[in-house]
């Protein structure tokens, strides 16, 4: 009697784990989303991009691999994350260019910017918001630190977004740049979340084709954007945020009777252009007059662009024409009811 106790337990039990073992496996993940680690990281992502060239879709299980910028020297750094440390072509060698990057959070997605644009012949300006953390500060600097060609601006501002003090950053890196001993033929300006959609080489092949043109693309002040320089606006900060706000006080008109333009706050300018924004007294005037404007990188390029027998013609296209190299779409932000 107590044999067969002993049986049906024992095959109840062996039953009861069988079920286990078996449900168990099914609730494992499939091999092709096993985590990344060891040495078939590489090997993941290398099938990844494979995948992502041929247009088929693809997917990684797991976190993307964290920074190995605080735990390597910076020749190892630039080993291993693949960095392009001489020149690709005599091309590029006759055609540098200038950076000037804006950011204040996310130092992995500027990280993989910095690391998708950066040439040895180029020159990079980064500004980094007053308001951003230490740990932000600290992290973009010791990046640079491993670059002679790369460098944080030498001003720093608070950036309220859509206030002048976003334009002002703009204008510290570019006004550092200058001071570059890199011939730079043009400098473009990016947000922190941008990506390259070209190779450096197919960018200055695109902006040979403007001949020497900046691209500034804009257009005449549509009805929504009138009140943005028609109205005086003040930047105000304070713990809960930061915001520009309309007073309702009318503005003077623009100086030397200049037209104003709106089009895009990102930009491709020579490096005539730029001198002429710091030496120019229009430009100067024009800059001093937007302080207390609504968003004035939107209008400042362009209406100094568009001063009549200044620059030869702008072109008229709009802005996803002039950028196909550049994808900043993550730069868009809402713009809030200018109340």
């Amino acid at each position: 009697m107590n044999f067969w106790r002993y049986y049906v337990f024992a095959f109840a039990l062996s039953s009861v784990v069988f079920v286990l073992v078996f449900y168990n496996s099914q609730l494992a993940l499939p091999a092709s989303y096993e985590k990344l680690n060891g040495s078939s990281e590489r090997h993941f992502q290398v099938d990844a991009c494979s995948d992502a060239l041929e247009g088929k879709s693809s997917f990684l299980w797991g976190k993307s691999r964290p920074s190995l910028l605080k735990s390597v020297p910076c020749k190892d750094y630039l080993i291993q994350n693949h960095y392009i440390t001489s020149t690709l072509s005599q091309e590029e060698a006759a055609f540098p260019l200038a950076y000037v990057m804006v950011i204040h959070k996310d130092f992995d997605t500027f990280e993989r910017l910095f690391r998708a644009i950066y040439v040895p012949q180029n020159v990079y300006c980064v500004h980094v918001d007053e308001k951003a953390s230490a740990e932000l500060k600290e992290s973009v600097w010791k990046l640079l630190s491993c670059f002679q060609n790369a460098f944080m601006a030498s001003k720093i501002e608070s950036v309220v977004y859509a206030g002048i003090s976003r334009l002002q950053a703009d204008l510290n890196c570019l006004k550092d740049l200058l001071a570059s001993r890199v011939p730079w033929k043009y400098v473009l300006n990016t947000c922190g979340q941008d990506f390259p959609l070209k190779t450096n080489k197919e960018i200055i092949q695109h902006l040979k084709g403007f001949k020497g043109k900046n691209i500034t693309p804009g257009v005449l002040p549509p009805a929504h954007a009138v009140g943005r320089t028609k109205y005086v606006h003040r930047e105000h900060r304070s713990k809960q945020g930061s915001f520009v706000k309309n007073t309702r006080v009318l503005k003077t008109p623009p100086p030397h009777q200049l037209t104003i333009y709106f089009g895009t706050a990102y930009v491709a300018l020579t490096r005539d252009f730029v001198n002429f924004v710091f030496n120019d007294r229009r430009a100067i005037d024009l800059l001093q007059w937007s302080k207390d404007t609504y968003s004035p990188d939107e209008h400042f390029w362009v209406t100094l662009n568009r001063i009549p027998g200044q620059y030869p013609a702008p072109f008229l296209f709009p802005a996803p024409f002039l950028f196909p190299f550049i994808n900043r779409l993550s730069c868009l932000r809402f713009t809030p009811p200018e109340n």
